[in-house]
């Protein structure tokens, strides 16, 4: 299909690497991938042959920030649980002690990657009463600190990793932080830690993940993104009750979709006829 032509609309299911590249031939103008990621491109490879990427970014931002946060809360309150209890007849006589799960009041968040989805879902969070966030990534950041507002601290890894009682990864995949959430680095967080991935399965080990579980170190799980993708009915992690799966619904509203759609059209389109993209993948 990608014989001859002059620029592609591609998914993020969709591997554009040399092969394809090849394939399409060198009036390959434009790669277009309605997405704000793009690991799934080989960028490399297309700046070699001076072929513009065009990314979605921004208007999934509340989508996925909103996911983030439902995840956050499904699995701190053991939604799972809960729901599984009322289908399967488990739910009995009002008991004081029975499903309690943990609320976000003076809490502490860790955000992996400020970026504007890490802003939007601090942002949100901020609401349930959380005292402080903590934040990692490339540098810091004072102008989304501000956006924020409130006790928000640039914090090395491993304290974030010890400190926070919430952890949401809003970072993108790439070389760095591919496989960055370990067996080791769940070893290090609280054993009634909530972590919710919400950006791409591969910055999590999901071994390492999967024996963290076992061992009974992490409180909660909440994952919109898993490897692979879909996840197998006989995947180990649909096996723990404090763990919730999602399949990659991040941006999923109608609203988003379609003004997804409409950017990455808008990209292949500009690519073609060689003008500047509008929303290229280094802006």
């Amino acid at each position: 299909m990608a014989k001859g032509v002059d620029g592609i609309l591609c998914l993020l299911t969709d591997k554009i690497d040399n092969e394809l590249l090849d394939a399409a031939g060198p009036q390959l103008k434009v790669v277009s991938t309605m997405s704000v990621g793009y690991d799934h491109v080989d960028v490399r490879a297309l700046e070699a042959r001076k072929v513009k990427l065009g990314i979605t970014p921004g208007v999934l931002t509340d989508a996925t920030a909103d996911t983030t946060v439902l995840l956050a809360l499904a699995a701190a309150r053991r939604l799972r649980e809960g729901v599984d209890a009322v289908i399967q007849g488990k739910w009995g006589t009002w008991s004081p002690t029975w499903l309690l799960g943990s609320q976000f009041t003076d809490k502490t968040v860790g955000i992996v990657g400020l970026g504007r989805i890490g802003v939007a879902v601090a942002q949100r969070l901020k609401a349930f009463g959380v005292s402080r966030f903590l934040y990692q990534g490339n540098r810091r950041k004072e102008a989304s600190e501000a956006l924020i507002g409130g006790p928000v601290e640039f914090a090395d890894m491993d304290r974030l990793l010890r400190e926070s009682d919430v952890i949401c990864v809003c970072c993108a995949l790439n070389d760095k932080t591919k496989n960055m959430f370990n067996y080791e680095a769940f070893s290090k967080m609280k054993k009634s830690v909530v972590f919710v991935n919400t950006a791409r399965g591969g910055i999590v080990d999901q071994e390492g993940l999967i024996r963290a579980l076992k061992e009974g170190k992490l409180g909660s799980v909440g994952l919109d993104v898993t490897v692979p993708e879909p996840l197998p009915t006989d995947s180990e992690l649909l096996q723990f009750p404090n763990c919730i799966v999602l399949p990659h619904i991040g941006s999923g509203t109608l609203e988003t979709r379609t003004a997804m759609s409409e950017i990455a059209i808008e990209n292949a389109l500009a690519g073609i006829h060689e003008a500047a993209l509008p929303h290229p993948h280094d802006e």
